[in-house]
């Protein structure tokens, strides 16, 4: 009866989960900014509670004796899942774990206030703060788990990964990318010659854009029975999957951004909504990690959202709900734009890369003390010269204060969005070797197939193998970076 007390328990941790996710969803969505000292106060509490919980020391002798019972292949991987759930909880105190639910509430709650002003100093302090408790929680974590601190905390976002394997590709492709950039626009300034880029009109309501929206989130296979969209002011995909929230943000001279960031977190969506039901409870069946989310996300939004068979299809939906007259010749220029920009989620997906790799090597440098967050405005601009040509030094609100991951206490997340983007395009090439006809397919709005293989290769198999051995079953072969390289070169090479 052990794996049924286990069972039993998952379900408990769950209901809070729940909790704590729609909470989160709501203070970023809903939340009057005068609430926000008691939600952190509140959601402190129940993280609290979900940790102690979570970490029951009774748990580590069910899972002993369920071993000894008679279990099914799930069941077995379920409970080595658990425990390997609850031996990264139990690094962390519970102390520690309402500290840093308070801590990152408030600081998340400043950067809102300060980025739009561009008030670095005000916010300093409380980032600060952060730094220093994720160097405390690295210590922690690397200690128990036998893990380098900064691969300590990348494991909470992707199990298995590990900086010495990634280090060695994000090189190559930075290499490759800032050689590349100026061949793409060079190619896009030939293409423009050829053919100029016609501007968009600049009035698109908002009103118009969520309905948008909304039929292309059901075009690619989103439940609306089981999920919704909102606005926010850094688009996300929160909830739980039977309950899936989904935020983007608009501007009114132009739609493609929205348009975008709603197909990038419609892919997370679809993840969650088709993770296993049955084991929605255990860690086994939640989503894998962000690397493996954020392929999905990326794949729906690149490989699909900027693919121009994708636009023979939605060209149509465009023109009736925004009252556009457009052909695919003056809209692909506006979806296939590179542009040398500051802003991470307005990148395209020639520089994007460069900007998630900026974060990821300033980030380890300040969990090492390498770099303090005084000086991160500095660092900050230097590599953004290197890598992109341009400075943010005058403008912290599009430099280092443009994400809210650092502010929550997301570090290790990053690379995450990099690697999502390097699987998504090898997934790619795992469903044209078996289907030559993808783009025939999903010209006409068929996603059926693409979507059967992205069910049974990704996200049925939800937590049952590591980021590395989820991504080399789906495609035959390990993390492949000539994949996404091979993609950006048909794109944008000429």
């Amino acid at each position: 009866m052990s794996f049924a007390k286990l069972d039993d328990h998952c379900r408990a941790l769950g209901a809070l989960e729940h909790a704590l996710s729609i909470l989160g969803t709501d203070e970023a969505v809903n939340m009057a900014p005068g609430g926000g000292e008691a939600r952190a106060e509140a959601m402190a509490g129940l993280s609290g509670m979900y940790h102690r919980q979570a970490t029951d020391p009774h748990v580590p002798d069910w899972i002993a004796a369920a071993r000894a019972e008679e279990l099914t292949q799930e069941q077995r991987v379920a409970v080595d899942e658990l425990e390997r759930s609850y031996v990264n909880l139990t690094c962390l105190p519970p102390e520690f774990v309402e500290r840093k639910m308070r801590t990152g509430m408030r600081s998340e709650q400043l950067w809102r206030t300060a980025r739009p002003k561009g008030d670095w100093e005000a916010f300093r302090p409380a980032l600060e703060g952060v730094v220093a408790l994720m160097r405390e929680e690295a210590a922690m974590r690397a200690e128990v788990l036998g893990l380098a601190p900064y691969d300590a905390l990348m494991e909470q976002f992707d199990p298995g990964n590990r900086s010495a394997d990634i280090t060695p590709v994000f090189a190559e492709l930075k290499a490759f990318l800032v050689d590349f950039l100026p061949r793409a626009l060079a190619v896009q300034e030939q293409r423009r010659a050829r053919h100029p880029l016609k501007p968009l009109s600049g009035d698109y309501p908002v009103e118009r854009q969520k309905s948008l929206g909304l039929a292309m989130m059901q075009a690619v296979g989103f439940d609306m029975n089981h999920g919704s969209l909102s606005v926010s002011d850094h688009p996300f995909c929160g909830g739980v999957p039977t309950d899936v929230r989904m935020t983007t943000r608009y501007r009114t001279d132009e739609f493609l951004s929205a348009l975008m960031g709603i197909l990038h977190e419609t892919g997370h969506g679809l993840y969650e909504q088709n993770l296993p039901k049955a084991w929605a409870h255990w860690p086994s069946g939640k989503a894998r990690g962000m690397a493996l989310h954020e392929s999905q996300s990326l794949f729906v939004e690149k490989q699909i959202g900027r693919n121009p068979a994708f636009w023979h299809f939605a060209l149509p939906l465009v023109d009736a709900h925004l009252k556009e007259s457009w052909t695919i010749e003056d809209l692909l220029p506006h979806v296939h734009q590179v542009t040398r920009g500051k802003i991470r989620v307005d990148a395209d997906e020639v520089t994007y890369p460069l900007h998630v790799i900026l974060r990821y090597e300033l980030e380890q440098e300040l969990l090492s003390g390498r770099l303090e967050v005084r000086d991160l405005p500095e660092a900050w601009d230097a590599k953004m010269q290197a890598s992109l040509g341009i400075s943010t030094l005058d403008d912290p609100k599009n430099g280092p204060m443009q994400d809210v991951h650092w502010p929550s206490g997301a570090f290790g997340y990053f690379p995450s969005y990099t690697l999502g983007a390097l699987m998504a395009a090898q997934q790619w090439a795992a469903i044209a070797r078996l289907n030559p006809d993808v783009d025939a397919e999903i010209s006409k709005g068929d996603f059926t197939m693409v979507n059967a293989w992205r069910r049974d290769n990704i996200w049925l198999k939800a937590s049952t193998g590591s980021t590395p051995e989820i991504l080399e079953q789906a495609t035959g072969e390990a993390l492949n970076p000539a994949h996404f390289i091979a993609h950006l070169e048909a794109r944008y090479g000429g």
